[in-house]
């Protein structure tokens, strides 16, 4: 979980609990009854309504959702321009060796089409269908999330419901009536906070961290297909930093100088970039390199 998913989830404790402590009576707030009347009603209904495996996916993406380590649109940039160069100095098949593979699969997934000699059409026809279906089994385990936020609070509403019938059935008794309204009410609390604070936000992170990572395959695809193009590493910079924020793309130049000669270093050999960034001195540098 990074750290304003943790900075939320932290007010959201402080908050409640502050609510609860400033009552003079945060121990009335707890109801085992009404938990387990709304808990054990999602639980039904996640069940009647969805296959066992949709539910263990619908979790592993929410949690893969808030996990940390994921590429951002700039460091993919970086990667795509160093695999560019990379392939100009050592060759396309070079790029199965790549240390860049373990991004993501879905870069990795390119690289093994760029390095099998599939075609633009192919590359583009197999990287969108991946993209599509990625999308699809986004879509299902936010709906999923979305679905339990909307029955949430009908359960708590089910909970109230018990305890007014529970409470009108001892209505010329004191300690029943006394039993019964504590989960009257609590249970539309706990189905009004789950339904607000837990399943919506995790449905909306689903849908964030999903338009996040179309973005970067978008990137990582028109990079593989320059790349097997042999567009020129300068033209794809550009292209590539159309994807970023204005703040992001600063600077992207000098990245692809930095790179280049990272490469011209290494194999101690002049490579073709006469075009690439538009400097005198970067093809200087090339040259007295060979």
């Amino acid at each position: 979980m990074n750290k304003k998913n943790l900075i939320g989830v932290v007010l959201s404790l402080l908050l409640f609990v502050g609510s609860f402590l400033l009552t003079g009576a945060a121990s009335a707030y707890w109801n085992l009854a009404a938990f387990l009347v709304v808990v054990s009603g999602l639980t039904a209904a996640m069940l009647v309504s969805y296959p066992t495996a949709h539910i263990r996916n619908a979790f592993r993406v929410a949690r893969n959702a808030y996990a940390n380590g994921h590429a951002t649109s700039e460091e993919i940039v970086n990667t795509l321009l160093d695999l560019s160069v990379k392939s100009k100095v050592d060759g396309v098949l070079s790029l199965e060796r790549s240390e860049h593979r373990e991004i993501s699969s879905f870069l990795q997934n390119g690289l093994i089409l760029l390095v099998d000699n599939y075609k633009e059409e192919e590359i583009r026809e197999a990287l969108n269908s991946e993209m599509a279906f990625f999308n699809l089994r986004r879509q299902q385990s936010e709906r999923f999330f979305q679905t339990m936020a909307r029955m949430a609070p009908a359960f708590g509403v089910a909970g109230s419901v018990i305890g007014l019938i529970g409470l009108l059935m001892g209505i010329n008794d004191t300690a029943v009536i006394l039993k019964n309204i504590p989960v009257a009410f609590i249970s539309t609390l706990y189905g009004l906070v789950l339904s607000n604070l837990v399943f919506s936000p995790i449905a909306e992170n689903i849908n964030y961290s999903t338009r996040v990572e179309l973005l970067n395959q978008k990137l990582v695809l028109e990079g593989i297909v320059a790349i097997s193009k042999e567009q020129n590493s300068y033209k794809l910079e550009r292209k590539l930093a159309s994807f970023l924020s204005p703040s992001e793309r600063e600077g992207k130049t000098e990245t692809l100088r930095r790179i280049t000669r990272k490469y011209v270093q290494k194999r101690n050999q002049p490579v073709d970039i006469e075009d690439m960034a538009g400097s005198e001195s970067l093809l200087t540098e090339s040259t007295e390199a060979a």
